[in-house]
Protein backbone atom coordinates (compact mmCIF):
# COMPACT_ATOMS: atom_id res chain seq x y z
CA UNK A 1 0.00 0.00 0.00
CA UNK A 2 3.04 2.42 0.59
CA UNK A 3 4.43 1.42 -2.16
CA UNK A 4 1.56 2.41 -4.31
CA UNK A 5 0.90 5.64 -1.94
CA UNK A 6 4.77 6.73 -3.39
CA UNK A 7 3.59 5.90 -6.68
CA UNK A 8 0.72 8.50 -7.11
CA UNK A 9 2.68 10.86 -5.41
CA UNK A 10 5.14 10.39 -7.89
CA UNK A 11 2.81 11.78 -10.91
CA UNK A 12 3.58 15.89 -11.17
CA UNK A 13 -0.27 16.25 -11.12
CA UNK A 14 -0.85 14.48 -7.94
CA UNK A 15 1.72 16.78 -6.64
CA UNK A 16 0.02 20.24 -7.94
CA UNK A 17 -3.60 18.90 -6.70
CA UNK A 18 -2.03 18.03 -3.24
CA UNK A 19 -0.19 21.85 -3.35
CA UNK A 20 -3.25 23.85 -4.79
CA UNK A 21 -5.46 21.57 -2.71
CA UNK A 22 -4.27 22.01 1.03
CA UNK A 23 -3.80 25.46 1.13
CA UNK A 24 -6.77 26.70 -0.58
CA UNK A 25 -8.71 24.13 1.44
CA UNK A 26 -7.14 25.32 4.92
CA UNK A 27 -7.93 29.06 3.71
CA UNK A 28 -11.63 28.16 2.93
CA UNK A 29 -11.84 25.81 6.03
CA UNK A 30 -11.00 29.57 8.18
CA UNK A 31 -12.90 31.95 6.71
CA UNK A 32 -15.37 29.36 6.83
CA UNK A 33 -15.50 29.60 10.74
CA UNK A 34 -16.58 33.22 10.70
CA UNK A 35 -18.61 33.12 7.54
CA UNK A 36 -21.16 30.18 9.22
CA UNK A 37 -21.24 31.64 12.42
CA UNK A 38 -22.16 35.13 10.87
CA UNK A 39 -25.10 32.51 9.63
CA UNK A 40 -23.49 33.23 5.72
CA UNK A 41 -22.44 30.03 5.33
CA UNK A 42 -23.99 29.53 1.94
CA UNK A 43 -22.32 32.31 0.03
CA UNK A 44 -20.01 29.85 -1.20
CA UNK A 45 -22.61 28.61 -3.17
CA UNK A 46 -23.19 31.47 -4.57
CA UNK A 47 -20.34 32.85 -4.75
CA UNK A 48 -19.19 29.55 -6.94
CA UNK A 49 -22.41 29.86 -9.24
CA UNK A 50 -21.75 33.86 -10.05
CA UNK A 51 -18.26 32.63 -10.77
CA UNK A 52 -19.48 30.21 -13.14
CA UNK A 53 -21.61 32.53 -14.83
CA UNK A 54 -18.45 35.08 -15.20
CA UNK A 55 -16.61 32.53 -16.57
CA UNK A 56 -18.78 31.08 -19.43
CA UNK A 57 -19.43 34.37 -20.57
CA UNK A 58 -15.66 35.11 -20.55
CA UNK A 59 -15.77 31.74 -22.84
CA UNK A 60 -18.14 33.64 -24.89
CA UNK A 61 -16.48 36.48 -25.04
CA UNK A 62 -12.99 34.72 -25.82
CA UNK A 63 -11.22 36.36 -23.06
CA UNK A 64 -9.36 34.95 -19.75
CA UNK A 65 -12.04 32.69 -17.81
CA UNK A 66 -9.90 34.02 -14.25
CA UNK A 67 -9.69 37.89 -15.30
CA UNK A 68 -12.81 37.64 -15.79
CA UNK A 69 -14.22 35.72 -12.96
CA UNK A 70 -12.00 37.26 -9.71
CA UNK A 71 -13.40 40.86 -10.32
CA UNK A 72 -17.08 39.47 -10.63
CA UNK A 73 -17.09 37.72 -8.19
CA UNK A 74 -14.79 39.55 -5.50
CA UNK A 75 -17.97 42.60 -6.34
CA UNK A 76 -20.18 39.55 -5.62
CA UNK A 77 -18.88 38.43 -2.61
CA UNK A 78 -18.78 42.17 -1.10
CA UNK A 79 -22.72 42.76 -2.12
CA UNK A 80 -23.69 39.51 -0.45
CA UNK A 81 -22.11 40.26 3.06
CA UNK A 82 -22.58 43.99 2.93
CA UNK A 83 -25.79 45.32 1.15
CA UNK A 84 -27.64 42.58 2.39
CA UNK A 85 -28.41 44.58 5.73
CA UNK A 86 -30.27 47.19 3.88
CA UNK A 87 -32.69 45.68 1.78
CA UNK A 88 -35.63 43.60 2.27
CA UNK A 89 -34.83 40.26 1.07
CA UNK A 90 -32.67 38.71 3.67
CA UNK A 91 -29.48 37.35 3.26
CA UNK A 92 -30.05 33.41 2.40
CA UNK A 93 -33.01 34.40 0.11
CA UNK A 94 -30.58 37.21 -1.73
CA UNK A 95 -27.73 34.67 -1.84
CA UNK A 96 -30.32 31.94 -3.66
CA UNK A 97 -31.62 34.68 -6.12
CA UNK A 98 -28.04 35.61 -7.29
CA UNK A 99 -26.99 32.36 -7.33
CA UNK A 100 -29.61 30.61 -9.38
CA UNK A 101 -29.58 33.87 -11.69
CA UNK A 102 -25.75 33.55 -12.36
CA UNK A 103 -26.30 30.04 -13.19
CA UNK A 104 -28.83 29.88 -15.39
CA UNK A 105 -27.57 32.67 -17.03
CA UNK A 106 -24.25 31.08 -17.37
CA UNK A 107 -26.01 27.79 -19.03
CA UNK A 108 -28.26 30.19 -21.25
CA UNK A 109 -24.32 31.76 -22.52
CA UNK A 110 -23.41 28.08 -23.01
CA UNK A 111 -25.82 26.92 -24.83
CA UNK A 112 -26.61 30.11 -27.28
CA UNK A 113 -22.57 30.29 -28.18
CA UNK A 114 -19.95 27.72 -28.38
CA UNK A 115 -21.73 24.88 -26.04
CA UNK A 116 -19.99 22.79 -22.95
CA UNK A 117 -16.48 22.40 -23.77
CA UNK A 118 -14.02 20.42 -21.45
CA UNK A 119 -12.29 23.61 -19.46
CA UNK A 120 -16.27 24.83 -18.88
CA UNK A 121 -16.77 21.44 -17.65
CA UNK A 122 -13.71 21.56 -15.13
CA UNK A 123 -15.25 24.78 -14.22
CA UNK A 124 -18.41 23.38 -13.33
CA UNK A 125 -17.71 19.78 -12.22
CA UNK A 126 -14.11 20.51 -11.44
CA UNK A 127 -10.70 18.18 -12.41
CA UNK A 128 -7.50 17.48 -10.80
CA UNK A 129 -5.86 17.88 -14.64
CA UNK A 130 -6.78 21.10 -14.44
CA UNK A 131 -4.39 22.39 -12.18
CA UNK A 132 -1.59 24.43 -13.48
CA UNK A 133 1.40 26.12 -12.97
CA UNK A 134 -0.32 29.13 -12.26
CA UNK A 135 -2.95 28.32 -9.90
CA UNK A 136 -0.10 26.77 -7.65
CA UNK A 137 1.35 29.92 -7.19
CA UNK A 138 -1.98 31.60 -6.91
CA UNK A 139 -2.63 28.90 -4.15
CA UNK A 140 0.37 29.21 -2.04
CA UNK A 141 0.13 33.31 -2.19
CA UNK A 142 -3.46 33.38 -1.51
CA UNK A 143 -2.57 30.87 1.74
CA UNK A 144 -0.07 33.29 2.87
CA UNK A 145 -1.48 36.44 2.94
CA UNK A 146 -5.10 34.78 4.39
CA UNK A 147 -2.64 32.85 7.56
CA UNK A 148 -0.83 35.87 7.97
CA UNK A 149 -3.96 38.39 8.23
CA UNK A 150 -6.15 35.40 10.60
CA UNK A 151 -3.44 35.55 12.88
CA UNK A 152 -2.20 39.01 12.82
CA UNK A 153 -6.06 40.32 13.19
CA UNK A 154 -7.30 37.17 15.17
CA UNK A 155 -8.78 38.86 17.86
CA UNK A 156 -10.36 41.66 15.47
CA UNK A 157 -12.32 38.73 13.37
CA UNK A 158 -13.29 37.20 16.80
CA UNK A 159 -15.15 40.66 17.59
CA UNK A 160 -16.46 40.55 14.59
CA UNK A 161 -18.00 37.57 14.19
CA UNK A 162 -19.79 37.46 17.32
CA UNK A 163 -20.71 41.00 17.66
CA UNK A 164 -20.04 43.74 14.69
CA UNK A 165 -21.63 46.35 16.45
CA UNK A 166 -19.23 46.07 19.75
CA UNK A 167 -16.70 45.75 17.12
CA UNK A 168 -16.94 48.71 15.92
CA UNK A 169 -17.86 50.64 18.79
CA UNK A 170 -14.47 49.07 20.15
CA UNK A 171 -12.45 51.10 17.21
CA UNK A 172 -11.92 48.36 14.99
CA UNK A 173 -13.22 48.89 11.32
CA UNK A 174 -15.18 46.62 10.57
CA UNK A 175 -15.82 47.99 7.27
CA UNK A 176 -12.20 46.95 5.99
CA UNK A 177 -13.08 43.66 7.75
CA UNK A 178 -15.71 42.58 5.61
CA UNK A 179 -13.91 43.85 2.20
CA UNK A 180 -10.73 41.92 2.76
CA UNK A 181 -13.16 38.86 3.76
CA UNK A 182 -15.22 39.63 0.51
CA UNK A 183 -12.29 39.21 -1.44
CA UNK A 184 -10.20 36.60 0.09
CA UNK A 185 -13.66 34.41 0.01
CA UNK A 186 -13.89 35.46 -3.32
CA UNK A 187 -10.42 34.63 -4.70
CA UNK A 188 -10.71 30.89 -2.94
CA UNK A 189 -13.92 30.17 -4.32
CA UNK A 190 -12.69 31.26 -7.59
CA UNK A 191 -9.45 28.94 -7.33
CA UNK A 192 -11.14 26.15 -5.77
CA UNK A 193 -13.41 25.99 -8.39
CA UNK A 194 -11.02 24.52 -10.89
CA UNK A 195 -10.34 21.69 -8.17
CA UNK A 196 -13.90 21.16 -7.02
CA UNK A 197 -15.95 22.28 -9.76
CA UNK A 198 -18.73 25.33 -8.82
CA UNK A 199 -20.83 22.75 -7.82
CA UNK A 200 -19.32 21.38 -4.75
CA UNK A 201 -16.71 24.58 -3.47
CA UNK A 202 -18.93 25.45 -0.98
CA UNK A 203 -18.61 22.16 0.81
CA UNK A 204 -14.79 23.28 1.50
CA UNK A 205 -16.42 26.01 3.99
CA UNK A 206 -18.95 24.59 4.46
CA UNK A 207 -18.59 20.94 6.14
CA UNK A 208 -15.26 21.82 8.35
CA UNK A 209 -16.63 24.18 10.77
CA UNK A 210 -19.86 22.60 11.23
CA UNK A 211 -17.90 19.14 12.10
CA UNK A 212 -15.87 20.88 14.48
CA UNK A 213 -18.55 22.76 16.25
CA UNK A 214 -20.30 19.58 16.96
CA UNK A 215 -17.53 19.33 19.60
CA UNK A 216 -15.33 22.04 20.44
CA UNK A 217 -17.12 25.13 21.69
CA UNK A 218 -15.17 28.13 21.71
CA UNK A 219 -14.04 30.00 18.62
CA UNK A 220 -10.11 29.37 19.28
CA UNK A 221 -10.78 25.56 19.25
CA UNK A 222 -13.38 25.27 16.44
CA UNK A 223 -10.74 27.12 14.23
CA UNK A 224 -7.71 24.94 14.66
CA UNK A 225 -10.08 22.07 14.13
CA UNK A 226 -11.93 23.42 11.42
CA UNK A 227 -8.35 23.69 10.11
CA UNK A 228 -6.59 19.92 10.79
CA UNK A 229 -10.08 18.40 9.06
CA UNK A 230 -10.04 20.50 6.26
CA UNK A 231 -5.90 19.46 5.24
CA UNK A 232 -7.58 15.73 6.56
CA UNK A 233 -10.37 15.55 4.19
CA UNK A 234 -9.14 17.37 0.91
CA UNK A 235 -5.77 14.61 1.74
CA UNK A 236 -7.89 11.74 2.28
CA UNK A 237 -10.82 12.59 -0.55
CA UNK A 238 -7.87 13.21 -3.18
CA UNK A 239 -6.39 9.54 -2.20
CA UNK A 240 -9.63 8.12 -2.90
CA UNK A 241 -10.56 9.24 -5.56
CA UNK A 242 -7.10 8.73 -7.49
CA UNK A 243 -7.22 4.87 -6.23
CA UNK A 244 -11.07 3.93 -7.29
CA UNK A 245 -11.08 6.51 -10.30
CA UNK A 246 -14.32 8.35 -9.01
CA UNK A 247 -14.32 12.32 -9.30
CA UNK A 248 -12.29 14.37 -7.06
CA UNK A 249 -14.63 17.17 -5.45
CA UNK A 250 -17.31 14.28 -5.31
CA UNK A 251 -14.97 12.08 -3.00
CA UNK A 252 -13.70 14.72 -0.88
CA UNK A 253 -17.31 16.22 -0.11
CA UNK A 254 -18.41 12.55 0.78
CA UNK A 255 -15.43 12.50 3.28
CA UNK A 256 -16.20 15.79 4.56
CA UNK A 257 -19.45 14.25 5.25
CA UNK A 258 -18.67 11.36 7.01
CA UNK A 259 -16.68 13.22 9.23
CA UNK A 260 -19.30 15.47 9.78
CA UNK A 261 -21.41 12.39 11.11
CA UNK A 262 -18.47 10.72 12.98
CA UNK A 263 -18.12 14.14 14.85
CA UNK A 264 -21.66 14.51 15.53
CA UNK A 265 -22.18 10.87 16.75
CA UNK A 266 -19.18 12.03 18.89
CA UNK A 267 -21.49 14.82 20.68
CA UNK A 268 -24.13 13.50 21.02
CA UNK A 269 -22.11 10.49 23.66
CA UNK A 270 -20.43 13.19 25.21
CA UNK A 271 -23.83 14.32 26.43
Amino acid sequence: MSDFLLQLLSYPFIMRAFVVGIPISLCAALLGVSLVLRRYSMIGDGLSHVGFGAVAIAAALNMAPLQVAIPVVILAAFFLLRITENVKIKGDSLIAVISTGALALGVMVISLTKGMNTDLNNYLFGSILAMSDSDVVISLVLSAVVLALFGVFYNAVFSVTFDESFAKATGIKTQIFNIFTAIFTALTVVIGMRMMGAMLISALIIFPPLSAMRIFKTFRSVTICSAILAVFCFSLGLLISCIYAVPTGACIVVVNLCMLILFSIVSVVKK
